[in-house]
């Protein structure tokens, strides 16, 4: 069987993580790789996601592979277990792979963290509010088994986009635990300043609004001036 998975962008684990520590997008990152701007840090960083990508595609393609063989018209037969134990194999030599790449970029993630700053918009939209009111209360992010949408539940059934939460993520207020599949649900949780803001003082914007925020900048390799 030489089918491969449907062609979506590779996410893992890490990717909040590193959009948060960076202040841009993966892509962004990977982008800014190839144009040689990243420093060593950044650099480090940018070619451990990249192993990491491919890690995570290689066990979808094997758990893709598994399906197929798990619900095709093929017989039956001892022919058919084979196949699917040797491809379980596989998946659990893709995994290991995976699980050690992420170790790496985790490594080469943890001093960007540190030096990152971490800023709090002066104003708070009323719904990122009304969010993490919802998201103090237990919250998780759930994956569509057909439409693949993902969308944060709460138990007082309010429902938050997936790029709302992106946005609360990235200003440190909440944190996910990716250990979980978002098929069954990771849990969303407050970070001390998303509790920060709920309990401290703070003046909410008008609805819809966005707080004015400037991410750090990628610093840049100096070039020699001609």
């Amino acid at each position: 069987m030489t089918s491969s998975p449907p062609d979506r962008p590779t996410r893992t684990a890490l990717d909040h993580r590193i959009e948060t520590a960076v202040g841009r997008s993966v892509e962004e990152l990977r982008q800014h790789r190839h144009d040689g701007l990243l420093d060593a840090p950044h650099t480090a960083l940018a070619d451990a996601h990249h192993d990491l990508v491919a890690a995570e595609r290689d066990v979808g393609f094997y758990r893709f592979r598994l399906a197929r063989l798990a619900s095709s018209d093929l017989p039956v037969d001892q022919a058919l277990f084979v196949r699917i134990d040797r491809t379980l194999d596989q998946l659990a030599q893709a995994a290991r792979r995976r699980d050690a790449k992420q170790v790496t970029a985790a490594a080469a993630l943890e001093p960007i963290e540190a030096g990152a700053p971490r800023q709090v918009p002066r104003q708070i939209p009323t719904k990122d509010v009304a969010a993490l009111l919802a998201i103090a209360q237990g919250a998780k992010l759930h994956e569509h088994l057909v439409t693949h949408r993902l969308a944060v539940a709460t138990p007082t059934r309010t429902r938050i986009p997936y790029a709302q939460l992106q946005r609360l993520e990235a200003s440190g207020f909440v944190e996910r635990d990716s250990s979980h599949p978002v098929q069954a649900g990771q849990p969303v949780t407050l970070t001390d300043a998303g509790r920060a803001v709920l309990t401290g003082p703070h003046r909410a914007g008008a609805p819809g609004t966005a707080p004015a925020l400037l991410p750090p900048a990628f610093p840049a390799v100096s070039r020699p001036r001609r």
